[in-house]
């Protein structure tokens, strides 16, 4: 593919100088070709190549931008995506792509209706960890999965002031790190029967939950994720078992700290993680190994989009599953409120 897809840009905080621009810019096959913020000072000089905007209507107004990401406060995400969509526009939604299930729908329906493209950024499903486990699965080595558990745990006692921890913001780790924890599990064994959750605020001072637990229940494997911001010593990544063995990997992905630290995809190291272990049965005895871990790839998300928007090729991550993840987001409140288990059922 010869083409570049151009991108627009809406939100140049932490999420879009961090996550976004500096995959979109060295994935391969697009480009930061527009930025709107008013920090506009940091962003021409971060991408000069890249029309800076004032704001959102600017942004719009660019005929020559093939998509918009939205990277701005969770509560705006809805609006603008709407407005992106109904002018046109092919959009991607850093998570979560609204604040309800409903409002994911309005958006899935716009874009279907429209031949657009409106994806979640649900970039860890190209977490290296994440991708070491569906290749261990697909493979079989494990056998049929009976229990599967996922945690995005850390440390962090005190609570910033940012807009990140304000429930009426959308803030919290069920809004925050609750659609990646669903998403990677809704890719590996498709929706629930149910949904169970427990939320609560442990940090003085909390606003918004910061200790998750859902359980997903299918018939034949339990589910469980969580997240806490109280883990001083946090819990394996993920830890799988099956009929055949188990694997087990401890720590978060590195490209997170990586692109921090000003690391870009296709520097040296870059996606590099530690191995996991593995446990198989070998006849009558169990064999304990290390497990490579697969180089994190993010810049992944950006090229299959642009293979996308520009080629017509399918986009692994659909509108759909963004409806489905708010969808289990909801009744994961609804299970707390009422305190038991509530059927899934998808939103038509």
């Amino acid at each position: 593919m010869d083409l570049v897809l151009r991108v627009g840009l809406m939100g140049y905080g932490f999420a879009g100088a961090t996550f976004h621009a500096p995959v979109i810019e060295n994935c391969g096959h697009a480009t930061v070709a527009a930025i709107a913020t008013t920090q506009t000072e940091r962003a021409q000089a971060d991408y000069p190549h890249a029309k800076v905007v004032a704001d959102f209507d600017a942004l719009l107004a660019l005929k020559d931008i093939d998509c918009i990401v939205i990277a701005t406060p969770n509560d705006t995400h809805f609006d603008l995506a709407y407005r992106a969509l109904t002018a046109g526009k092919n959009v991607v939604v850093d998570k979560p792509v609204t604040l309800s299930a409903s409002d994911a729908k309005t958006l899935a329906d716009i874009a279907i209706k429209h031949g657009l493209l409106f994806a979640p950024f649900h970039n860890r499903r190209w977490d290296g960890d994440f991708m070491t486990l569906r290749a261990l699965m697909d493979s079989g080595q494990l056998g049929r999965v009976t229990h599967y558990e996922s945690h995005f745990d850390r440390f962090r006692p005190k609570v910033p002031q940012r807009w990140r921890e304000e429930a009426a913001r959308g803030g919290g780790l069920l809004f925050d790190i609750g659609p990646h924890l669903i998403d990677q599990a809704l890719a590996l064994f498709g929706v629930p029967l149910t949904v169970s959750a427990t939320l609560k605020q442990h940090r003085d001072q909390a606003q918004a939950p910061d200790y998750v637990h859902l359980q997903l229940g299918y018939d034949d494997k339990e589910v469980i994720l969580h997240a806490s911001a109280l883990a001083a010593l946090a819990a394996p990544r993920f830890a799988v078992h099956g009929t055949r063995g188990s694997y087990v990997k401890t720590g978060l992905d590195a490209q997170e700290d990586q692109l921090k630290a000003g690391l870009r995809p296709g520097n040296d190291g870059f996606g590099k993680n530690p191995p996991g272990l593995l446990s198989l049965m070998d006849g009558d005895h169990d064999v304990n190994m290390e497990c490579a871990t697969r180089d994190g790839a993010y810049a992944d998300y950006y090229r299959l989009l642009a293979m996308s928007i520009l080629d017509g090729q399918p986009f692994p991550v659909t509108a759909q599953d963004a409806v489905d993840v708010m969808t289990i987001i909801d009744l994961a409140i609804q299970s707390d409120a009422e305190g038991r288990r509530i059927p899934f059922t998808r939103l038509s």
